[in-house]
């Protein structure tokens, strides 16, 4: 897998502008650290993220907004029971539900995620693929970012089938596209320049 910068992009943080996301992240982290159940939430978080990342039906449900949303938190909930979550990521998503913002649940535990990572002085990369990645492709990517001169570097995953294949990292400013969609995007953009 080759990682290849292909742009300078605008620093994207999950704390940019105040971000609904940052926000819960915050409240979820302060709330954890005040019970002294930090390591035990930030686990849960992972679990709960690799979960979506491996369940489509619960990414499609999550997007669905035409489910009412009292109706959409007893149906996650039931869910997070039945996996073992405690009590405190439950509610965490019960308020994240009755908010209407469950469409925003991977991204606000990948706020959570990268929260914990600055605060332990990590630098956070944001990686996007089309699949969840497998623990080959993980360990090979932390071997990539630390030639690359990012050693002590958090991935915080995303799953994004519009990319088709390949990665998207972004580390700051910096934005490393190996995806199948943004190959297509410099042809086209090349072919529009050639006319």
């Amino acid at each position: 897998m080759t990682v290849v910068e292909t742009a300078e992009a605008p620093q994207v943080s999950s704390n940019a502008a105040g971000g609904v996301a940052h926000r819960y992240a915050l409240a979820l982290y302060e709330y954890a650290g005040d019970r002294s159940a930090l390591p035990e939430v930030l686990d849960q978080v992972r679990a709960l993220r690799k979960l979506l990342a491996e369940s489509a039906e619960l990414r499609r449900f999550l997007g669905d907004q035409s489910l009412e949303s009292r109706q959409a938190g007893k149906a996650f909930d039931a869910v997070l029971r039945a996996q073992g979550f405690g009590e405190s990521i439950q509610r965490f998503v019960g308020v994240i539900a009755q908010n209407r913002r469950l469409s925003r649940l991977d991204e606000i535990l990948g706020a959570v995620l990268a929260l914990d990572a600055k605060r332990r002085g990590e630098t956070v990369a944001e990686v996007r693929s089309a699949q969840p990645l497998s623990v080959a492709q993980r360990s090979a990517l932390q071997a990539r970012l630390a030639e690359a001169g990012y050693a002590r570097v958090a991935m915080v995953e995303h799953v994004d089938p519009a990319l088709i294949g390949g990665l998207v990292v972004q580390i700051g400013a910096k934005l490393f596209d190996t995806s199948i969609r943004g190959r297509l995007a410099r042809i086209q953009n090349a072919m529009k320049g050639a006319a």
